[in-house]
């Protein structure tokens, strides 16, 4: 399901149940995903220019977890305003946050690659 609702937001995946998800993407192009778990709507905002389709959590820009009391999980106006109003949230703390150097960038993915690798094991 596609679903607009402000120009240039657009949900392109809706699932409504109590474990409700999807993803879309904002005005300036960036990608985002969203899900309910442990009661909170988990939303990632990921950086702009992604070459992947499947984004990285070092790709992840930023992030807001909205506590579902107030969300009707099988509506889906209430879903879409709670994920617009928290993607809206997030980029406007991701405006006033410092723009990052190519090379931070850089360092910082590089850095997220060797934390993922396994530890060697001594061998006997």
């Amino acid at each position: 399901m596609t679903a607009s609702t402000a120009p240039g937001f657009v949900i392109d995946d809706l699932s409504l149940d109590p474990y409700a998800h999807g993803f879309g993407q904002t005005p300036d192009g960036r990608t985002f995903t969203f899900q309910v778990r442990n009661h909170l709507l988990h939303v990632e905002v990921y950086r702009p220019g992604l070459s992947t389709t499947v984004p990285d959590t070092a790709d992840v820009a930023g992030t807001a977890d909205l506590s579902i009391v107030d969300i009707d999980v099988a509506d889906e106006r209430s879903v879409i305003a709670a994920v617009r109003d928290a993607v809206t949230d997030t980029e406007h703390r991701l405006d006033h946050l410092r723009v990052e150097s190519p090379l931070s960038t850089w360092l910082h993915r590089i850095t997220s690659l060797l934390d993922r690798r396994e530890p060697s094991h001594a061998r006997c």
